[in-house]
């Protein structure tokens, strides 16, 4: 049981990390902070809901995959390799991937109370 726990902690070691040194994931971050308090404003249905936690989660996630490759890679060689530029560049693709995905997502959701609002 202790092990399983430990679990716990070195996953909330990699989110403190990845908060800590890497902008793009304080971005994520603040920007799905924002979707949820629009949320709320909205009083958004809970399909709506489960979708924005489904986007934002995927956002969260590539973003820790792609800190996790980077930091790996930067590991494995420190100089400039051309395999290495396409295993950091397909990480950071898909992030960029995961949150247009999350964007239109959140286009599809808020653009009608956005509407209705003006």
């Amino acid at each position: 049981m202790k092990k399983f726990f430990k679990g716990f902690v070195y996953a909330l070691n990699g989110i403190a990390y990845a908060f800590r040194t890497q902008v793009n994931m304080r971005f994520h971050a603040f920007i799905g902070l924002l979707v949820v308090g629009a949320g709320f404003y909205f009083h958004i249905t809970s399909t709506e809901w489960a979708i924005i936690a489904i986007a934002i989660g995927l956002v969260i996630s590539a973003e820790l995959f792609n800190t996790a490759l980077e930091s790996l890679t930067d590991l494995t060689t420190q100089e400039i390799h051309p395999l290495a530029k396409t295993a950091k560049d397909c990480a950071a693709a898909a992030v960029l991937i995961c949150a247009i995905l999350a964007v239109i997502l959140g286009g599809i959701i808020f653009i009608p109370y956005l509407v209705q609002l003006f």
